[in-house]
């Protein structure tokens, strides 16, 4: 069965919005690496539009810098699953996902390869909640927002992960795995 890998950035006061998030060479390096070790994508609709907008091609040249390239082209590539009950259709190397939440993600699991990925914060949420997510990355960031949103605010259940490893950046960014106790 494929693993569900689950990673996010988060600032040290908790808010995961991405835009509290300052861009980086090496983070989108290791982003990289993350996307390599799965197979496919599994998003909501709110990071698959927002994953779009920002990398789907063509760009304008200047757009970005070249840096983050390699993670334009990856995350192009990547077969993307949309799990959405609002859109009609998606393209982008996606296919929907409709009905139970649960039984789909099973089946995607049990599908041969290396893994999935997913990030965002509402579809986590509900694929925690469900007891299917594998492995847990928190890239905390040494940052204060000052606002949210948060991770997992209104779980319903107590989740107790076990510590797998961490990795620092030059940035003072520290990526922390951790898998769930079961």
């Amino acid at each position: 069965m494929r693993p569900l890998r689950y990673s996010i950035n988060v600032t040290l006061d908790g808010c995961c919005d991405h835009r509290a998030i300052p861009p980086d060479e090496e983070l989108h390096r290791h982003a990289v690496e993350n996307l390599e070790q799965a197979d496919a994508l599994l998003f909501g609709r709110v990071i698959y539009e927002m994953m779009e907008a920002a990398w789907r091609p063509p760009v304008p040249p200047g757009a970005r810098p070249d840096w983050m390239e390699p993670f334009a082209r990856t995350i192009a590539a990547a077969k993307k699953y949309v799990v959405s009950s609002t859109l009609d259709r998606v393209d982008w190397n996606a296919e929907l996902v409709r009905g139970d939440l649960g039984k789909a993600v099973q089946q995607l699991k049990r599908e041969p390869g290396k893994g999935l990925f997913t990030a965002g914060v509402k579809l986590p949420q509900a694929l925690a909640e469900l007891g299917l997510i594998d492995e847990y990355e928190f890239v905390v960031h040494p940052r204060l927002a000052g606002h949210g949103p948060t991770l997992f605010a209104g779980l319903s259940k107590r989740i107790d992960l076990r510590f797998v490893s961490r990795l620092e950046f030059g940035s003072g960014a520290v990526a922390m795995r951790y898998e769930p106790r079961r």
